[in-house]
């Protein structure tokens, strides 16, 4: 029997209403005359404390709240691709039609348009044995997306007792029945607290290329990894989120713009539905999702935008796809936590956050991973998560910061500092760190090159031997140096110029392949390398190496030199031998 109560007390997004003895911990509810949607957070004896998801402004003590008896669910099938989604899956686009610039309350719409036909081809037979998860057909949702139908994880299973022909059918059609089960439709619902089961998780030995050098090269992070991107406003978190969206080999993109101002959110839909995917030359919407969640909008709908997106990304996943979710930022939806806490007056932990704060980051953060999904035929999906995190004043000490990093094995720390001096990506290669690095040097030993993970730890002890002689610098001046070491200085800034930086708007550098990583980072290593030996042995004056005119094309080679012109790197190495021969041969005949 559905719970049926009266609403007693109203504190913004919060609503607390007597009579609810039948409801249960996170059910979704119906709250007052203008039949707002909400969800219970907390029951007490026949009271029930109810989060809002839409504008509380007008509602009064004695309105009725009736329960639905179902947990808070998203509607799965085709037509999620391309859509624009708020924090608890009402089409926005849908939402403006009926209400104009500005959401109305009460609104209810489906997520995805029942009606519209999509060409079924089934891939079961009548008197096949299925289990929950087994894909009975599939749909062309985009031009991108292949769309598997599957039974529900949860589903029991049995003999298919009928399956439509091939044809054209829309989401409510009966298209299999199995044997005292309903009938299979297009689509179904998940709640989105819950994640959605699997049969076997893998270890993370795949790397997500995103084509960006200082990501792949330096913090390389894993199909089904976990990572996070702290840093103060201005420092580029967004750009470089956009970057990852656009550019990661992944088939799925969503992304979660979560408690963001509403100019940087608008920048994103107006930005995504004209770009075009890098491989396939379609609309990149083909393939991506946007859950927008702004300051402005309702903030207990922040806390649900994340599970939202999480749960869309995971059935992408059971399909057998690789699905990138980008959320921006988790900081936003800590702060919901925190109102929401402080209005049912729970005991604060650190600067007013809730104590479970840790824990429902790592709710979070656990439903990433490479996967077998459940049923049949056999396909390997993953999700990786990858949230932003806004800390006042990029303070990393502060509890969301800290907290994720508990439960993330890839960190890439913005650092104002570099972005106020235009070098971007601004991730800062002293404080970044990658727990993926040894587990996907395989890959890129077999893939790219045996010597990948060398040559990293050859150009990454340059950065980190160029962080220490910058103290020295500073207090006593480059002129106390020796020359050998004077060379680290001067190639540690080549490394960053010529290889972590990279510039999102130029069409040549703005993506990075594995190949041209490597060659460029070898070309560098092979510089330091050359340059200390003939300044050790062949005589040579760190002036002569300074002087080599190789040096400006190793520097411009990121954006000069295509993916597909490898052939130049191989030149400039052969230049760069030449003119260290040059120098040694000049010395010694002298």
């Amino acid at each position: 029997m559905a719970a049926q109560g009266r609403i007693v007390w109203v504190s913004g997004p919060a609503v607390k209403a007597d009579g609810m003895a039948d409801a249960k911990m996170y059910e979704t509810v119906v709250v007052g005359e203008a039949k707002l949607v909400g969800e219970v957070i907390r029951l007490t004896g026949d009271v029930a404390f109810i989060q809002v998801y839409e504008s509380t402004s007008g509602l009064k003590p004695g309105e009725p709240v009736i329960g639905t008896g179902n947990p808070l669910s998203v509607l799965l099938g085709p037509g999620i691709i391309g859509q624009l989604y708020d924090g608890i899956q009402r089409p926005l686009r849908e939402l403006s039609k009926a209400s104009g610039s500005f959401i109305g309350r009460g609104i209810t719409t489906t997520p995805v348009d029942m009606t519209k036909e999509y060409h079924f081809v089934p891939v079961v037979k009548v008197g096949d044995e299925v289990v929950g998860g087994s894909v009975i057909g599939t749909v062309k949702e985009t031009d991108l997306i292949d769309h598997s139908i599957m039974l529900p994880p949860d589903h029991p299973g049995g003999k298919i007792a009928s399956v439509v022909p091939e044809g054209d059918y829309n989401l409510e059609t009966d298209l299999a029945t199995i044997d005292g089960t309903p009938a299979i439709k297009m689509y179904q619902k998940w709640p989105v607290r819950k994640p959605r089961p699997y049969k076997d998780r893998y270890d993370p030995t795949v790397p997500l290329l995103t084509g960006q050098r200082v990501i792949d090269t330096f913090f390389p992070i894993a199909k089904g990894g976990t990572g996070s991107i702290p840093g103060a406003f201005g420092t580029g978190k967004t750009v470089t989120l956009h970057q990852i969206a656009k550019w990661a080999d992944s088939q799925v993109v969503v992304y979660i713009g979560c408690g963001e101002r509403g100019n940087e959110m608008t920048e994103v839909l107006v930005e995504f539905p004209h770009l075009t995917d890098p491989r396939s030359g379609k609309p990149l919407m083909d393939r991506t999702v946007l859950v927008a969640n702004t300051s402005n909008m309702p903030v207990a709908a922040r806390e649900a935008s994340i599970y939202t997106g999480v749960t869309i990304a995971e059935y992408y996943r059971d399909m057998g796809k690789d699905v990138v979710l980008v959320a921006d930022s988790t900081s936003r939806w800590a702060e919901a936590l925190r109102e929401m806490s402080g209005r049912l007056e729970e005991m604060p932990a650190e600067e007013g956050y809730p104590s479970y704060l840790a824990s429902r980051l790592a709710e979070f953060y656990e439903r990433a991973g490479r996967v077998r999904a459940a049923g049949s035929p056999d396909r390997d999906g993953s999700v990786t998560l990858v949230g932003a995190v806004s800390p006042s004043g990029g303070d990393f000490t502060e509890p969301v910061t800290t907290h994720t990093m508990r439960f993330i094995k890839t960190f890439w720390a913005l650092d104002a500092k570099l972005a106020y001096s235009r070098h971007y990506p601004s991730i800062n290669w002293m404080n970044s760190y990658s727990g993926y690095l040894a587990d996907i040097a395989k890959w890129w030993g077999s893939n790219v090159s045996e010597d990948w993970l060398d040559l990293r730890a050859e150009a990454y002890g340059v950065l980190q031997r160029e962080d220490t002689l910058k103290e020295i610098v500073r207090l006593l001046g480059p002129e106390a140096l020796p020359d050998e070491e004077k060379l680290i200085l001067e190639v540690a800034r080549m490394i960053k110029i010529g290889l972590l930086q990279q510039n999102s708007f130029d069409d040549v550098d703005t993506y990075c392949s594995p190949e041209k990583q490597y060659k460029l980072l070898k070309l560098l290593v092979e510089f330091y390398k050359k340059g200390q030996a003939v300044l050790r042995e062949g005589g040579a004056e760190l002036a002569d190496i300074r002087a080599m005119s190789v040096i400006a094309s190793l520097l411009k080679a990121r954006m000069d030199i295509k993916d597909d012109e490898m052939d130049k790197l191989d030149q400039i190495d052969a230049q760069m031998q030449e003119q260290f021969q040059s120098i040694t041969g000049v010395k010694i005949t002298s």
